[in-house]
């Protein structure tokens, strides 16, 4: 075999896991297609020594770290496909090079499908945010949106009273609360506010106001969403890697797939998406795939 591990995905999960394998002596291939869900994200917190810091200054210096392991490749490209072979696995990018491993790790996280409003791309990870963890203490005690409906809206607000008095729900039209939920967020003064929304005015991607299409604005600090995810990368279909309801990929506590030889971590195995979280899981696949690995040689 060219490798013993393919990573698919260079982010914090598939740096870390990459770590812990060259720090094992196995030689690595990382394939990376550059497009971090978090890249337009200023500032990376509730991660120790990093707390503050950029992400992509947290990347690039996990990157460098990786590499000084001479065991450990990294391509920047698209990874296309992935089939079984005789002993292992070949993955094929978009260039049309294709690589050998005995193992695997789908690493590459996932992609978020943005609503059509005006201004929310622009706002994401700015001042349009997704976890209370994450950015919550920037935005403490300002008057804040969530963009949710459903019992995800009446779980999340919830949480983010916690951190914020003021809270205003939108639901984008007819809410799908129960009449009880309805009915406990108004006993704790929370508006409902089910008009549909038209667009957010942002001074580079720092909120200033919600536009309804009647025209009538609101202003906030920020809004927490949580848009519709999709695996950043099919290869897990290739794989036969089964997925839950989520749309996540299905891993046991060592991160294994449902595929043997097959391993995923990071933000395409669960919700709770952190970088903390995927650095953790990514050091876990590491020292599973190589100790499957000694064990299969021993």
């Amino acid at each position: 075999m060219e490798f013993d591990v393919i990573i698919v995905g260079g982010s914090y999960a598939g740096l870390s896991s990459a770590l812990a394998l060259g720090r094992a002596k196995r030689n690595v291939l990382i394939v990376d297609s550059n497009k971090p869900c978090n890249k337009q994200t200023p500032h990376a917190h509730n991660f120790l020594t990093h707390d503050g810091d950029k992400p992509a200054e947290i990347s690039a210096k996990a990157k460098a770290e990786v590499l000084k392991y001479p065991t450990v490749k990294f391509i920047e490209g698209k990874a296309i496909s992935a089939s079984s072979i005789d002993k292992g696995f070949e993955v094929e990018l978009a260039n049309g090079n294709t690589f050998d491993s005995r193992k695997i790790l789908l690493a590459s996280g996932l992609k978020d499908i943005l609503p059509e409003i005006v201004g929310f791309r622009e706002c994401w990870g700015i001042s349009v945010i997704h976890c209370p963890y994450c950015h919550g203490y920037e935005v403490k005690d300002e008057k804040v949106g969530l963009l949710m409906n459903g019992d995800m809206a009446f779980d999340m607000v919830k949480m983010i009273s916690h951190w914020n008095k003021e809270v205003v729900l939108l639901t984008n039209g007819a809410s799908t609360l129960s009449a009880e939920q309805t009915n406990q967020l108004q006993s704790k003064s929370i508006s409902i506010i089910e008009k549909e929304l038209s667009a957010f005015e942002h001074n580079e991607g720092y909120l200033n106001n919600v536009v309804f299409k009647d025209g009538e604005q609101l202003k906030l600090k920020a809004i927490y969403a949580k848009p519709k995810m999709v695996q950043h990368s099919n290869l897990y279909t290739d794989l036969n890697c089964e997925i839950n309801e989520n749309g996540l990929l299905v891993v046991d506590s060592f991160q294994k797939t449902t595929n043997n030889g097959v391993y995923a971590a990071g933000d395409c195995t669960t919700m709770f998406r952190s970088l903390s979280a995927a650095t953790a899981a990514g050091s876990m696949a590491g020292a599973m795939i190589n100790k499957d690995l000694v064990w299969e040689d021993f």
